[in-house]
């Protein structure tokens, strides 16, 4: 075959694969705000290319059965010329999406099939098909070696989209540039399938030359069990991480590359296989690192040292994993495609485990426990016949996993009044005393409190945690409005412990877009009950809400919509300072609550006010243990020089801070990478 048609099949395969994950993070971003920038979307999102890549698979494994035709290359001509126009028309907004986020899981499954649908399945078909193309022209095995080009481009795409393509181009102007790969794409790989069109199949003394038997089944189920627990891994690593930092791009495309990588490692260089002992050794120490960290979730460990042991055990464990499956590939040509499409079957059940199934059938968040036992499992089935060490070992730390996930489950149980997860978040109220024995009951979201009520006649009355008097929040509240009736909007509502500052004659209007919150802060605390204000509730996004809304004139808006740690960035761009001016009173407040583990936020905000022409002031307060108050970052941004002057304000107040290249976000626009703090603590 000559060396340019060679090239020309590496040529799509690498474009294929390098526009396919490209297009996730975009895809996932646009999303987003949609959902209220929960992390859940991305891992929804997930599950969806996951799902497609299987789809893709299956076309690729079905046009190749029996001989080649002018129908099928005709057939695959006309789906890449839909797709390509499926891109454009994408690319150039004609494809509105109005989705409610009622249902989000299918309405994200909705969103990205009627928006990249065909264009993601087409390019996932692309590597197993034009592998088998390929070998049918050579008359020859196909070249495994291709998948991990494939997989070298792909991660090729995800390195650049947040350090090359998110930083400097508009979301807009990432789908043109996308939609344009994928008509370049169509046309390479239209060609080929015009050229190959009469190849012939492969000869049966060929096949007789490569292997004497099928698979076994055995081997077979691991194709499926060995890509399905990567693929667990994967999710369950990106969910940890993106719900305790930010859903965004950056921590949504480590884990993968990382995932990839090891797909790469283990299909370009088979002597991995000969690293089994020490590579399963160092797996074994890094799982019991991270489970240290899970088991004790209360103390503080460095950020990067948490995201160094949860990725580095990620690679080792798929590494493993992906080394395994390549040893065990198939031999004959006509088994290739199959063992394509069960690594994808696998990575599709293992990322619906973690993504869908999870939040459903478990109230709290074991998804890492869980995962680290099904490598184990794993880990004893590949190395039964290895020898008794191997066997001892993994068949040890597979019951130390199930004790893990007991004792995790005991301790979540622990003081727990309640525990409920769902599509946005694992939320459990815990009961306890304080150290003078008074009883407190706190709302967590994973390990970060959002509420905090003592139930003592003295205290039941006073906001604790982040809301205290001497906070951002609470110096605002009680001096914006001169002793008249005050109308305020709170996006977030936790516990409700803001309501505290309700009084006769004012009007707090919550927006909350966690379903599972309201019944929590009604029934199990008692702030809304005994607030004097006339309050109301908004389920769903706030500024989707917001937008929906005439304007309310709010003297105060409190934004304060995080999950867990995590960033819901269409809060704060330049068009959503324009939503909440709209719904602000003449000389109305923003109050921005920024404390955050991982987000330095007070330089995007400065930007913000900067853009919409109004003053910030940076409000911080210390800890008090007798009250329940708790260390908080807020920032206020108004117009209302005359408030920012009160003495009350002006002694506590300091001026924002910038940094160098930290711009106002838009919709189109937003990267929180110069933002990361690497070396803070998580809890």
């Amino acid at each position: 075959m000559p060396a340019k048609s060679r090239l020309l099949f590496g040529a799509a395969i690498f474009l294929a694969s390098f526009l396919l994950f490209l297009s996730e993070p975009m895809a996932a971003k646009q999303l987003l705000p949609i959902f209220g920038g929960s992390a859940a979307v991305w891992m929804t999102c997930l599950v969806f290319f996951q799902v497609t890549l299987l789809a893709g698979y299956l076309y690729a494994h079905a046009i190749t059965r029996g001989p080649p035709t002018q129908r099928q290359s005709t057939l695959h001509i006309a789906l890449l010329t839909l797709a390509a126009a499926g891109a454009i028309l994408w690319s150039t907004g004609t494809v509105h999406l109005h989705l409610s986020p009622a249902n989000p899981v299918t309405a994200i499954f909705v969103a990205l099939t009627l928006s990249i649908g065909l264009p993601f399945l087409m390019l996932a078909s692309t590597s197993p098909l034009l592998q088998v193309w390929l070998a049918r022209q050579e008359q020859n095995p196909v070249r495994f070696r291709l998948f991990a080009l494939s997989n070298f481009a792909s991660l090729l795409a995800l390195l650049a989209y947040p350090t090359l393509i998110e930083p400097y181009l508009s979301l807009s102007h990432q789908r043109a540039i996308w939609a344009a790969g994928v008509l370049l794409f169509a046309l390479i790989t239209a060609a080929i399938a015009w050229q190959t069109r009469l190849s012939p199949s492969p000869t049966t003394d060929n096949e007789q030359r490569t292997t004497l038997s099928a698979t076994l089944l055995r081997t077979k189920l691991l194709w499926f069990l060995l890509p399905m627990a990567a693929a667990m891994q994967l999710s369950a690593i990106t969910a940890h991480l993106t719900s305790n930092i930010a859903a965004i791009p950056l921590l949504w495309i480590i884990p993968l590359a990382v995932y990839l990588l090891t797909f790469i490692l283990a299909f370009q260089f088979p002597q991995v296989a000969a690293w089994r002992n020490n590579l399963m050794g160092l797996l074994a120490v890094m799982v019991a690192g991270v489970c240290f960290m899970l088991f004790h979730a209360d103390r503080l460990f460095p950020i990067s040292i948490a995201i160094f042991f949860c990725l580095v055990e990620a690679f080792l464990a798929c590494l493993f994993l992906n080394s395994e499956l390549y040893a065990l590939r198939p031999a004959r040509t006509s088994e290739s495609t199959l063992f394509y499409l069960t690594i994808a079957a696998g990575g599709a059940t293992g990322s619906f485990l973690v993504g869908i199934a999870a939040p459903l059938v478990f109230s709290g968040n074991y998804d890492l426990a869980l995962t680290f036992l099904a490598t184990a499992l794993l880990a004893v089935a590949v190395v039964w016949d290895t020898g008794w060490r191997q066997r001892l070992l993994w068949a040890a730390g597979s019951a130390a996993l199930v004790f893990l996930v007991f004792a995790l489950h005991t301790a979540y149980h622990r003081q727990t009044l309640l525990a409920t997860r769902n599509f946005y978040s694992s939320l459990r109220v815990r009961q306890s005393v304080t150290s003078e024995g008074d009883p407190i009951r706190t709302l967590l979201n994973g390990s970060i409190q959002h509420g905090t009520q003592i139930f003592t006649p003295a205290l039941m009355r006073v906001p604790t945690t982040y809301y205290s008097p001497n906070s951002g929040a609470g110096l605002t509240l009680l001096n914006c409005c001169a002793g008249r009736t005050r109308s305020i909007g709170i996006i977030g509502l936790g516990s409700g412990t803001l309501a505290a500052y309700g009084k006769p004659g004012d009007t707090i209007r919550f927006y909350e877009l966690n379903p599972a919150v309201l019944p929590i802060a009604q029934n199990l605390f008692v702030y809304l009950k005994q607030s004097t204000a006339h309050i109301t509730f908004v389920e769903g996004d706030a500024r989707a809400s917001l937008t929906a809304e005439p304007p309310q004139n709010f003297d105060v808006l409190v934004i304060d919509a995080f999950s867990g740690d995590a960033v819901p960035l269409h809060l704060l761009t330049v068009e959503a300072i324009a939503v909440y001016r709209r719904h602000l009173a003449p000389g109305g407040i923003l109050a921005f609550h920024v404390s955050n583990q991982y987000v330095y936020l007070e330089p995007e905000i400065a930007a913000l006010a900067a853009s919409a022409h109004l003053q910030a002031r940076h409000i911080s307060n210390p800890n008090d243990d007798r009250t329940g108050a708790l260390e908080a970052d807020w920032i206020l941004v108004t117009g209302n020089t005359a408030f920012l002057d009160q003495p009350s304000i002006a002694v506590r107040a300091e001026a924002v801070r910038s940094i160098a290249n930290v711009y106002a976000w838009t919709d189109n626009y937003s990267s929180l990478l110069p933002l990361v703090h690497w070396s803070t603590m998580q809890r």
